[in-house]
């Protein structure tokens, strides 16, 4: 029966048994990493990428005989393993993993990993890499040639300096390991800036480490207390509630919070949905510099404050999967012009609406622009056991466009 021989290679040469295997296959797959191992081969090599044209070539070569495909490390670790499993009975597969770039790492590094956080970045758009990272006192990164060590130094420099962050900046330590099991295999450890200014190999991995970042008790319930703001002005507790419950925030994606204010909706938002990355507009230099606070305080560096005034400051926003707009000035209707045509599908725009005149004209406007629109009015009363009388708080209406 023909098979699959999916073989892991961790060194920089092939071991006697993985000799053995391959020349029992037809053909081999390879990157071309791989194939300098393979001089003195008979049997077609096939490119491991493009992936699809690989697939369809290993296909036909089943035909004929076995097929062996070299992967890197444990192939069901960030490996082609997946993509095979995918397009072929798991019958037809036999696995042969060596050891991952993973677990080199940490052994080189001399850290356990099961308390480690992994991200891949191989592969993927930059997205927000700072906020993924910052939240977690280790993690361990797949790099490529676009997220290489340095870019990844100068993204968490950025994020940290936006906040004013300096403690943050001289805690936090990198380490690289580059062409781990090959003979040039090296270490390498610094501070932001120094990784910043380096060039590596483009077979690395990245550890971050962080010591005494802000833990997180709980992911939502903050009270206004707890959150830094001026004057009163802040969303209320139960209206935050609502007005979160509403949106039905994605696990994933982007999220714009127009007229942020203090950046009370933000920032339970960014503590609910660690991969959410968020946009906190605001205008106003002193709540700018309250959500700075908040950010650097309650770690949720997946929260980005924009500084200017809707509908400009949106232009250079990725596109949007929910909209809040807590505040508009004067122009809610400009703002929703911009904003609905932006919107994901199936996303939603909600409205917090404190003046008469925002609650009659965000329905309107938000159905012009082919969203179905639902609204609900909140009047928040509050009365502790001994007080005489209650605090009764002006009543909210929000406004919910779905597309």
């Amino acid at each position: 029966m023909s098979r699959i021989e999916l073989i892991g290679i961790a060194g920089p040469v092939l071991d006697q048994q993985q000799q053995v295997l391959i020349s029992g296959c037809c053909a081999v797959v390879a990157s071309a990493r791989h194939q300098k191992m393979l001089s003195e081969l008979t049997q077609p090599i096939i490119p491991i990428a493009p992936i699809q044209q690989m697939v369809d070539e290993v296909t036909q070569q089943l035909h004929l005989g076995s097929v062996a495909i070299l992967a890197s490390g444990d192939p069901l670790f960030y490996g082609i393993g997946k993509t095979l499993l995918s397009h072929f009975d798991p019958s037809q597969l036999r696995i042969h993993p060596a050891l991952s770039a993973l677990q080199l790492a940490c052994a080189r590094f001399k850290i356990s990993w099961d308390d480690l956080t992994l991200i891949s970045l191989h592969g993927r758009a930059a997205g927000d890499i700072a906020g993924k990272i910052l939240g977690h006192a280790k993690a361990m990164l797949f790099t490529d040639n676009t997220n290489t060590p340095a870019f990844i130094a100068q993204q968490l420099l950025l994020a940290l300096e936006a906040t004013q962050d300096q403690k943050r900046i001289d805690g936090l330590r990198m380490r690289v390991a580059e062409n781990l099991g090959l003979p040039d295999e090296a270490l390498y450890e610094g501070d932001l800036e120094s990784i910043s200014r380096k060039k590596f190999s483009p077979l690395n991995m990245v550890l971050v480490e962080q010591k005494n970042i802000p833990s997180q008790t709980s992911c939502f319930g903050l009270n206004e207390g707890d959150i830094h703001h001026s004057r009163g002005l802040i969303t209320k507790n139960e209206v935050r509630a609502a007005s979160l419950h509403k949106l039905c925030l994605p696990q994933q994606g982007v999220f714009w919070d127009i007229g942020g204010g203090s950046g009370s909706i933000s920032l339970e938002a960014a503590r609910l949905n660690p991969d959410l990355t968020v946009y906190t507009i605001e205008k106003k230099p002193e709540e700018q510099e309250n959500i700075r606070r908040n950010i650097k305080e309650f770690n949720t560096y997946n929260m980005h404050l924009v500084c200017g005034e809707a509908p400009q400051a949106l232009l250079e926003l990725p596109s949007p999967d929910r909209i809040f707009i807590g505040g508009s000035g004067s122009h809610l209707e400009p703002i929703i012009a911009h904003s609905a045509p932006k919107l994901a599908k199936g996303g939603k725009i909600v409205v917090n609406a404190v003046l008469q005149k925002t609650a009659e004209q965000a329905p309107d406007c938000l159905q012009r622009h082919g969203l179905l629109v639902e609204t609900a009015t909140i009047a928040v009363t509050r009365k502790e056991k001994n007080e005489r009388q209650p605090t009764i708080f002006n009543p909210i209406t929000i406004i919910t466009g779905s597309s």
